[in-house]
């Protein structure tokens, strides 16, 4: 609990941040990557918890992972501060990519 209100914190600043941006270039691909990327976090509870799909649920997760990289990329280009305030949660998603392939691989009975 602790750990995603601090990050969805970050996650909002940082969007906020790109948001506020208002050079000549509209950043609706870097916020349109950072919406995709929520939807793919929310799925992946979904696949993990709900669905008991171990497998499918680690390749989501990996696929997560490079969203939220793609989305730290982007936002980076707009804001150094706004790209930076996601690492923590690119952190935090690896380590549960591990946890993932971990839990499916040692029960699979359960996923």
């Amino acid at each position: 609990g602790p750990v995603w209100t601090l990050l969805y914190t970050l996650m909002g600043v940082s969007a906020w941040l790109v948001w506020k941006d208002h050079r000549v270039d509209a950043p609706k691909a870097a916020l349109s990557m950072f919406v995709v990327q929520l939807a793919a976090s929310s799925l992946w509870s979904w696949l993990f918890f709900a669905w008991r799909l171990g497998a499918l649920a680690f390749v989501e997760v990996l696929v997560l992972w490079a969203m939220i990289l793609c989305t730290v990329v982007l936002f980076w280009a707009r804001s150094r501060v706004a790209g930076a305030l996601l690492l923590p949660y690119l952190a935090w998603v690896s380590f549960a990519t591990a946890l993932c392939f971990a839990t499916w691989r040692l029960n699979p009975a359960l996923l």
